[in-house]
């Protein structure tokens, strides 16, 4: 059965023809693209297609993430949410009070939750510790984590069970705060943070498959159709085939709605190395479920003043942060990848990071050259004029985070200073380098909402409209869309599959129920989702009929 999409404004994203009012699916394919279906539609059997109306609403190809945690994202949708609850240090405590009491967590179970930000408290601009915790329960072991992921508290219990007291030792790669008796503060940076959640029980398969389907929900609401998705660390005591083996049967089931290109988390050689030996590498898989690139964290988060900067913090000179891994590590680990066919996404935000995974790249490149590699670096925030170039030099993807840009600018010129940080997010200069770059969330940092995403990309202004950072960085509208479909396709060799609407392409594609070419720039995070489609199946919205747009 064929089905004709009219009387729409279709952006494809397509270069070679970025604008149409029709479309063609068959059997889950596009199968044509134009402007007068009933004249120059040359496909046989088009007068008996089922005709609907879009009633000239807006379509884009579907929204792609090109940096995100889905099942960390689907297993947060059923904890605490503090990312409405973080106007202070006091209502965040409330907010985990309020969960207990409202959802019977019997005594002795985890209570964890994620989203609270000490920059946005009110009453007092610092870190929540154990005792603030353990002033919510002290029958519950509790761990929250920061809005950025780099950083967590936990209560006195919680780190009893973790079997932790004043002799514990600093683990390797990260730490946890102590106070003047050398007490554990329950404050945990980087890899510290594993000491907490592997005391936590892991999920079941069946649970890790109620993630999934509840983030895909979500995230068909906001328009994504696909994900490039870091998940292997991020349930406790849960390994990678538990993980891919819920996608599979997710899709096996026919219940998996967005595709997914798993980001593959490693942290040291042995663990990468076992995963290669047993088949895994860049492209294996289906279109729903498929192996994307290794997935290297090098540094932390500025928020939490963890990424690795080339110099001290402005705003604390005792820190440049911190380097997960030693540029050996990263040697080893970017070059047995990058030899044995796999992609490579690092996460680099600071410039003392970046200098060091560019360092890496080189030699890998240099002992194996690959032309078309496809190579990146994650969030890359912290750069200096210098980085950019080889980002040129270098054939880098730039898997940016437009909508980082709603709090971090309210801190950057206050963590690297106001010169260093002119050379910062420089998303626009990266593409007039001829730089590739794609768009993303990093949800559960950030909501995974495209259409928020998309405005800061646009204003290079904070949502609320009170922050504006280097407004000479802004894209313009297609280029801000075609961010998170065509470009971030072609970061994941898929840009012969999805990312435009093109005869030939997967038919995944989302209806707004407004033009964002008509309303003003500060309003396109307002602009909504009518109907999101997976090869071609309406997945969101109401029923895909002319009353439905």
């Amino acid at each position: 059965m064929t089905t004709l999409y009219d009387n729409g404004k279709l952006f494809t994203a397509d270069p070679a023809r970025p604008w149409a009012s029709a479309m063609a699916v068959e059997n889950g394919d596009i199968v044509w693209v134009g402007d007068d279906p009933f004249g120059d539609w040359a496909f046989p059997g088009n007068e008996t297609a089922e005709r609907i109306d879009l009633g000239g609403k807006f379509v884009t190809p579907g929204f792609i993430d090109s940096h995100m945690h889905l099942v960390g994202y689907g297993r947060l949708l059923g904890e605490v949410s503090l990312t409405e609850h973080t106007g202070s240090l006091s209502k965040m405590c409330d907010a985990v009070r309020a969960f207990i009491e409202k959802n019977q967590i019997p005594e002795g179970a985890w209570v964890c939750g994620r989203g609270w930000n000490q920059d946005h408290f009110q009453d007092e601009k610092r870190y929540p510790d154990c005792h603030d915790l353990d002033g919510i329960s002290d029958k519950h072991p509790i761990f929250l984590t920061r809005a950025c992921g780099h950083l967590a508290v936990a209560n006195t219990m919680a780190m009893r069970l973790a079997g932790m007291g004043a002799d514990t030792p600093q683990p390797k790669d990260g730490r946890f705060l102590v106070d003047s008796q050398g007490a554990p503060l329950g404050i945990f940076e980087e890899n510290a943070i594993t000491m907490i959640k592997n005391a936590i029980c892991g999920p079941s398969l069946l649970e890790v498959k109620s993630y999934i389907r509840a983030a895909c929900k979500k995230l068909n609401s906001f328009g994504i159709t696909s994900v490039h998705s870091d998940d292997f660390l991020s349930l406790p005591q849960t390994g990678y085939e538990t993980v891919l083996q819920a996608y599979r049967e997710l899709e096996q089931e026919g219940e998996l709605t967005v595709k997914i290109y798993e980001q593959s988390q490693f942290e040291d050689l042995k663990q990468l190395q076992e995963f290669v030996e047993k088949g895994y590498v860049t492209g294996t898989g289906t279109e729903y479920v498929k192996i994307g690139p290794l997935k290297i964290v090098g540094d932390g988060s500025l928020g939490a003043r963890t990424a690795l900067l080339s110099s001290p913090y402005a705003d604390e000179p005792t820190t440049c942060g911190i380097g997960i891994l030693s540029q050996e590590q990263l040697d080893q680990m970017i070059l047995y990848g990058h030899s044995h066919g796999m992609q490579i996404a690092v996460h680099a935000i600071g410039d003392g990071m970046m200098e060091m995974v560019m360092q890496a790249y080189e030699k890998a490149l240099k002992a194996y050259p690959r032309k078309d590699h496809r190579h990146g670096i994650v969030h890359c925030q912290i750069t200096t004029r210098k980085l950019l170039e080889r980002f040129r030099e270098l054939s880098l993807n730039g898997y940016i985070q437009t909508i980082f840009l709603d709090y971090d600018s309210r801190i950057v010129e206050s963590r690297v200073g106001k010169e260093r940080a002119k050379d910062t997010y420089q998303f626009k200069t990266l593409l007039d380098m001829g730089c590739a770059i794609s768009n993303g969330s990093d949800c559960p940092v950030e909501t995974p909402d495209v259409m928020k995403g998309i405005q800061c990309a646009v204003t290079r202004t904070s949502l609320d409209g009170a922050r504006t950072f280097l407004p000479e960085q802004a894209l313009d509208l297609e280029t801000a869309i075609s961010s998170y479909t065509a470009m971030a396709a072609q970061a994941a060799f898929e840009e012969g599959r999805k990312g435009m609407l093109r005869q030939g392409m997967a038919a995944d594609f989302v209806v707004l129920r407004s033009d964002p070419t008509q309303v003003l720039a500060k309003d396109l995070g307002k602009v909504q989702v009518a109907a999101t489609f997976v090869d071609g199946a309406q997945v969101y919205g109401d029923g895909a009929s002319e009353s439905a747009f």
